[in-house]
């Protein structure tokens, strides 16, 4: 009942920000949720006996996002007083993370150097870089697919595909499950489960995809730079469909049980209290974790949903 009582109220509120919030204050939410990610996340990590680089996961984590709401403050200004500023938003990101991850090896290796206890420290500076990399990034390209007026409707796609295949999964494989997927790393998920998962994420890509236009003038498009809202886009085929729908939901499985991956290996249930019957933020997104990324580079590889 917790579970679904929570959900009920978190959905909502999800939909509200996605659809309205201005592009700052969505960038924000995910910031947020990034450092709260963060923290069950290196939580994990401590409780396997590795001690990572706490703060500066986090401040790595989210400076391209500050770098990014600079960017949107600037757009913002009259014409003549940003006549030097090249970057809009959604680029902006893309290419802080691009400088981000080029130094980061450098930034955690040189605070090991300055550590007193170098015990265990690859492992140190491994796990704070695939925090980085595992939470920061991923999230980070919600916040580029919403800044870009054609692509903004996959946000919504990757929220319903993940959340519907997910129940499907679990109503499938608690009543009709007998085979199990990956006994080891959770027991009580199935292939009956995980194939009526699947499915379900295909119908949902094509509904979502059917009625993308409906969708899209549902968005609030409040930042200053090139609308390609107004811009013709090529419609969708059905192929593209369902394919984007069988890899987000394949993607999706596989963040859920990589997740459980880790928490097994460290020993935690779960990886916080944060969300009553859904255990902490982590728990509730990690299948998002590895679908937005391949959502992301489907879209950019195949100029899905580009004009």
């Amino acid at each position: 009942m917790k579970r679904v009582l929570t959900a009920a109220a978190l959905i909502p509120v999800v939909l509200l920000l996605v659809f309205k919030a201005p592009l700052w204050l969505f960038s924000l939410v995910v910031a947020a949720i990034i450092v709260l990610a963060l923290h069950e996340y290196l939580g994990i990590v401590e409780a396997a006996g590795i001690k990572p680089f706490r703060w500066l996961v986090y401040v790595v984590g989210v400076l391209p996002i500050l770098f990014h709401l600079f960017s949107i403050l600037v757009s913002n200004l009259q014409p003549d007083s940003r006549h030097y500023w090249s970057y809009p938003p959604g680029w902006a990101l893309f290419y802080t993370w691009q400088l981000v991850l080029a130094l980061s090896p450098a930034v955690f290796g040189t605070a090991l150097v300055f550590r007193k206890d170098m015990s265990r420290g690859l492992a140190a500076v491994a796990a704070s870089l695939l925090g980085v990399i595992y939470i920061g990034v991923s999230l980070s390209l919600l916040i580029a697919l919403r800044s870009n007026n054609s692509q903004a409707v996959l946000v919504i796609f990757i929220l319903l595909s993940v959340w519907t295949g997910d129940s499907a999964a679990y109503y499938v494989g608690k009543n009709f499950g007998r085979h199990k997927l990956a006994p080891v790393v959770s027991p009580n998920k199935s292939w009956e489960g995980a194939i009526a998962s699947v499915l379900a994420s295909m119908g949902v890509a094509v509904l979502i995809l059917h009625f993308r236009d409906d969708l899209s003038a549902w968005f609030s498009y409040t930042w200053i730079g090139r609308n390609d809202a107004l811009l013709p886009v090529w419609p969708p085929s059905l192929t593209h469909a369902l394919a984007l729908g069988l890899l987000t939901n394949v993607a999706a499985q596989f963040g859920d049980l990589f997740e459980s991956a880790l928490k097994r290996g460290a020993g935690v249930k779960d990886s916080g209290t944060l969300l009553p019957g859904h255990g902490g933020m982590l728990d509730r997104i990690d299948a998002l974790l590895f679908a937005i990324p391949v959502v992301w580079y489907y879209a950019q590889q195949t100029r899905f949903l580009q004009p």
